[in-house]
């Protein structure tokens, strides 16, 4: 496909992680779009991506959205988990709707729905609602756990050589960002993934010590998983500065894996994206080096 054939294109959340790497794929492969930025901060990150057209946007603004989709086809709809993630996001449909556009991808949750316990799934289920009720056309990714999100943990590990959570030996079969991104860019461009719930995983289910085994293999020491009360999963994310809102959410969802909820394996992002996911062997050898270096007296506590 040419740039000729690519409908405008903008992509919310494109200083994060999945949004970011979105941004990055879509830039090599030579896809124009607009990214949708709130914060100066995050705007440096994304002009630092050579030829990215910016524009502001705040989810709690709706005049700064309905501006920020003008004439725009097809977005990518991605904001923060917090209290405010349901509200502003079906305020994101609601603009996107009344600005013509087309085509939604959004960045769900694996197992989201509106009547979950998890509040995290629960609000995904709910805009997903809102989406089809919308009447636009729509793709729905729900990845697994982030491999990225072992990152937050990088310190610990560099500086002590373990991670904590409350999951047990549960096995979850837990996603690569950049599989995840693929995914994304594919809806993003192609009409054949309209209406489509991609439920994105990587190749294998793995315990948390499964996991720490791999990373030791990569790192070249020994890491070690420590499992650990959910009240302690709560200080601890609470302590590096999570709100208690978020926190809360977060161990919610490591109950959900803990029940060996999250262990299915899919074809999710071979089906959309027509390759192979990576496999954690490959997410630890790629960020081995992100694992080694822990900032001076730095220690999460669990």
């Amino acid at each position: 496909m040419t740039n000729s054939d690519v409908p405008t294109i903008l992509i919310t959340g494109a200083s994060g992680t999945v949004g970011g790497e979105l941004a990055k794929q879509l830039r090599l492969a030579g896809v124009e779009f607009r990214a949708m930025i709130r914060s100066k901060k995050g705007s440096k990150k994304a002009v630092a991506l050579k030829g990215v057209e910016t524009v502001p946007g705040d989810f709690d603004d709706p005049g700064s959205l309905g501006r920020a989709l003008r004439g725009v086809e097809r977005a990518f709809l991605l904001t923060n988990s917090s209290d405010r993630a349901e509200a502003q996001q079906t305020a994101f449909v609601g603009a996107a709707k009344q600005a013509g556009v087309k085509h939604i991808v959004k960045l769900s949750q694996w197992a989201a729905s509106s009547d979950s316990p998890v509040r995290f799934l629960r609000y995904h289920g709910t805009v997903e609602r809102r989406i089809r009720e919308s009447g636009v056309a729509f793709t729905f990714l729900r990845p697994n756990l982030f491999m990225q999100g072992l990152l937050a943990f990088k310190d610990t590990i560099a500086s002590q050589g373990k991670f904590f959570a409350a999951i047990g030996d549960a096995r979850i079969s837990a996603v690569d960002v950049r599989d995840i991104a693929a995914a994304a860019a594919a809806a993003l461009t192609a009409d054949s993934h309209e209406g489509k719930t991609y439920n994105l995983t990587g190749p294998q289910a793995l315990t948390h010590a499964e996991m720490a085994s791999q990373l030791s293999s990569a790192i070249g020491r020994e890491i070690r998983f420590v499992d650990v009360p959910p009240d302690a999963m709560r200080q601890a994310l609470l302590s590096v500065g999570l709100l208690p809102w978020q926190a809360e959410g977060l161990v919610e969802d490591y109950a959900h894996y803990s029940r060996g909820e999250a262990a299915e394996v899919t074809t999710g992002v071979f089906d959309a994206t027509g390759k192979q996911p990576r496999s954690f062997e490959t997410f630890a050898k790629d960020y081995a080096s992100a694992f080694t270096d822990a900032p001076a007296g730095k220690k999460a506590r669990a």
